[in-house]
């Protein structure tokens, strides 16, 4: 793999190294978005958590195109508030007819190619933000190791097929200059977008290797007229990003289901989350089930912003011995700016 990942990052050095300087600098454009939220929240374990939650990122953006056409850009993004992970992401890429390459700290192939089921809300059920507001197992079918220092290589869109593979270094990279003692990571994945006749489909299979173990998942969605339906459904094995002789207290799947509607300037959508998981705790030693339930509003009030909500229900029962079941439901609503 890392002959592999270093060989291409050579093809395309020389690719860019043999075009004249007569593209214009780099400059870097800001966006980025802001969300602020309000809710209130019920639930049998724990108390209340904040009524007020937010998440503001500022982007920097910016490319050029070679005089052999290849295009070279920079992505960085700034985190609005203190954050133990201040700079979000920060990577290039290069465009060209042989597909895209980044390098740099950013999200995983199989993260960027994974489909899962239509939500519309700002709590949702799948990767969400549901223990933002109350004590929960969060379910994540496409449960990718986030942001680390890794090289990515997309093929180019073929009739609406697209691949991508990753390869990290170090798993300990997310957060500091240096690597230290992590795993390798190597992430890959497969995505179809068509539509036929005003049917659209979407379906990917992704997956990733990190420490003893791996995750993998599929997921789907069909487009019609004004509704979207779809789901998905990943597995975790219990030795995933643990080291030799390790587990968590067992493998985890989950899945979700969910349909979304389109009028106008509004949509709105009903999602629910399963899963039956090993890995949850802070030590990952926690086993149980949850299910949720999130219904979703989506409302564009003007050119970049959107107000949203979410009511939610879930259930989490717990196996482990010592540990407290829990249950309870909420509701959120807020405004989106993208700038």
């Amino acid at each position: 793999m890392k002959k592999i990942l270093f060989a291409s990052s050579a093809l395309v050095a020389v690719a860019v190294a043999g075009s004249a300087q007569a593209s214009e600098k780099i400059q870097l454009e800001v966006g980025g978005y802001m969300e602020q939220w309000a809710g209130v929240a019920d639930q049998d374990v724990g108390e209340s958590k904040n009524a007020f939650q937010s998440d503001t990122e500022v982007h920097f953006k910016g490319k050029t195109t070679l005089d052999n056409g290849i295009e070279v850009g920079a992505v960085i993004e700034l985190e609005g508030e203190t954050s133990d992970d201040q700079i979000d992401e920060q990577y290039l890429f290069v465009n060209g007819g042989f597909g895209q390459f980044k390098l740099g700290k950013d999200d995983s192939a199989a993260d960027s190619l994974g489909i899962t089921a239509p939500s519309v809300g700002p709590v949702g059920v799948n990767d969400g933000d549901l223990t933002n507001w109350v004590d929960a197992y969060l379910i994540d079918t496409v449960p990718s190791s986030g942001d680390q220092k890794r090289a990515t290589y997309f093929t180019p869109n073929m009739g609406g097929f697209q691949a991508g593979v990753s390869y990290a270094d170090d798993s300990t990279s997310n957060n500091n200059d240096k690597a230290t003692e992590g795993d390798n990571i190597v992430s890959a994945g497969v995505s179809y977008q068509g539509d036929f006749d005003g049917v659209s489909f979407g379906v990917s299979a992704v997956g990733e290797n990190q420490g003893e173990g791996n995750w993998y998942g599929v997921g789907a969605t069909v487009g019609f007229g004004n509704f979207v339906v779809g789901s998905s459904w990943g597995h975790i094995e219990d030795d995933y990003a643990q080291g030799e002789g390790e587990t968590t207290a067992g493998d985890t799947d989950a899945y979700d289901i969910g349909v979304s509607y389109a009028m106008d300037a509004a949509k709105v959508s009903l999602t629910y989350g399963y899963a039956e998981y090993g890995n949850g705790g802070d030590d990952a030693d926690v086993s149980g089930e949850i299910s949720t339930v999130d219904l979703g509003l989506a409302y564009t009030l003007g050119a970049g912003v959107t107000w949203k909500s979410s009511i939610f229900w879930f259930d989490d029962e717990v196996d482990t011995a010592g540990q407290s079941d829990n249950d309870g439901y909420g509701a959120v609503t807020g405004l989106v700016l993208n700038f």
